[in-house]
């Protein structure tokens, strides 16, 4: 347990603060903790992804061997679910029967920050490779 934590506790203890508002200090902790420094993980776990990444090889084109290299930060993600909790519900509606129309039938009116948290978790096992005969797809997380 970190040191903050166990005063944030201690407070609590003396009466100093309610649990309540030690529940929103230590969550204000976690939001604020930093990634752990680079180039060391935790005891026992791996880096955290930071990147998902989609590489494209194509050499079916004319003028020789094509290669797209899209490298998206997580962070864009975790900014993005944040915005969209800044979205009215009218336009939330609107805008998941456009996506629905489209074929994409996700509701962002679930999209909460935890669930994302959640996928990226679960991303870092993701490796997804398409080869055929003139292309090759790779997506992953690094």
């Amino acid at each position: 347990m970190n040191e903050q934590r166990r005063q944030i506790l201690q407070m609590l203890a003396e009466g100093k603060v309610t649990p309540d508002e030690a529940e929103r200090l230590i969550n204000a902790l976690e939001r604020q903790r930093p990634e752990a420094p680079q180039g060391a993980p935790a005891a026992g776990s791996k880096a955290r992804p930071k990147y998902l990444r989609v590489v494209v090889a194509d050499e079916s084109g004319t003028d020789g061997a094509s290669r797209i290299n899209i490298r998206v930060p997580l962070q864009l993600l975790r900014a993005g679910v944040r915005l969209a909790s800044l979205v009215p519900p009218q336009a939330l509606t609107k805008i998941n029967s456009e996506l629905s129309k489209s074929g994409v039938p996700i509701d962002l009116t679930e999209l909460k920050p935890q669930h994302l948290e959640e996928l990226i978790e679960q991303l870092d096992d993701v490796k997804i490779d398409v080869d055929d005969s003139t292309s090759k797809v790779q997506i992953f997380c690094e």
